[in-house]
């Protein structure tokens, strides 16, 4: 059977469409606490973006505990129980492979509340608002 080929706007599609399904599923499976951590079960951890790899094998997983509160010690009980979200993931997307998860702390916030005050400093505010 021959290979399906995809343009580079099909295949950016796809990825974003199955990295939008591996964020759902792990939403889910944090929000129901279907993983049995004391860490995880105590923190309401959401997941911001999951960015596949073109081969679908790898996916980065960004995730903001509510409030940042103990970033530290949900991502490490994130990554203790990487096994149990692969094998989850698996089984719902039913893939041909399961993708390595790996869980990163998302920045995103910050850098747009650091970019805010920026915006906010009074010399910025001068020179943004023009000759009034």
């Amino acid at each position: 059977m021959a290979r399906q080929q995809f343009t580079p706007e099909q295949h950016s599609v796809r990825l974003l469409k199955v990295g939008e399904r591996v964020r759902h599923i792990l939403s889910e499976l944090l929000t129901r606490q279907e993983v049995h951590d004391e860490t995880l079960t105590a923190h309401s951890v959401s997941v911001t973006e999951v960015r596949m790899t073109p081969d679908l094998r790898n996916a980065t997983v960004y995730v903001k505990p509510l409030l940042g509160e103990d970033e530290d010690a949900v991502l490490k009980a994130l990554r203790r129980n990487t096994a149990f979200f692969q094998r989850e993931v698996a089984k719902r997307m039913g893939l041909k492979f399961a993708a390595k998860l790996q869980f990163r702390a998302d920045e995103s916030f910050d850098e747009a509340d650091r970019i805010e005050r920026l915006l906010a400093d009074p010399k910025v505010v001068r020179d943004l608002g023009g000759d009034d």
